[in-house]
């Protein structure tokens, strides 16, 4: 597990996620660690597929999905933030009313993935250029998907770009949508839901 994951109250963090609908986490990779994983951007053999937001009507800006093997710092991350979060997901499912299945490890999940025909990586790596937007969405890919998601930011904010703040939105029912803007630096992290939560 990355060092600084090790150091999370994860009793806690699942808490706030439950309150809130999010949490963060600061600092969970380097400056270093982030301008690592910004360099792969223009390696083409890192990624399995490019695709340009605007033409899909996603937003400003583009994304590529990893090829696997994933880059290390990816990998180590899934694989860890996965084992953590896990129990979350199937007391999730518990109070939703759904098989609580989510096993104890990543590998074990994927396998499943596989078998059910979903053998493509899901890890992204964003760009935007000046007035970029990503348009609000949900990320579910297949029929098998975990509850949560997590993205990083590797840039730095009021440095690198103005403006691009992280907006979640979540419907209640029989109330009005919530907007939630959440303030990230540079290497910080936030786990939300990909589609429901209790």
């Amino acid at each position: 597990m990355p060092p600084r994951l090790a150091e999370v109250d994860w009793a806690k963090l699942g808490e706030t996620i439950d309150a809130d609908g999010f949490a963060t986490l600061p600092a969970v990779l380097t400056a270093a660690e982030c301008a690592e994983l910004v360099a792969l951007y223009d390696d083409r053999s890192r990624f399995r597929s490019r695709i340009v937001m605007e033409r899909h009507g996603y937003g400003l800006g583009e994304y590529q999905y990893f090829a696997d093997p994933l880059p290390p710092l990816v990998a180590a991350l899934r694989t860890a933030l996965y084992r953590r979060l896990a129990p979350l997901a199937n007391a999730w499912a518990s109070r939703l009313g759904a098989a609580a299945d989510y096993p104890p490890t990543s590998e074990e999940f994927l396998a499943r993935c596989h078998a059910a025909g979903q053998t493509k990586p899901t890890p992204l790596l964003l760009r935007y250029e000046a007035g970029g937007f990503n348009c609000l969405h949900q990320d579910r890919y297949g029929e098998l998907a975990f509850p949560l998601q997590a993205t990083v930011l590797l840039s730095r904010p009021g440095a690198d770009f103005a403006g691009g703040e992280f907006l979640l939105v979540e419907q209640r029912p029989r109330a009005q949508s919530r907007g939630m803007v959440v303030g990230l630096a540079q290497g910080d992290l936030v786990l939300f839901p990909n589609a429901l939560r209790p």
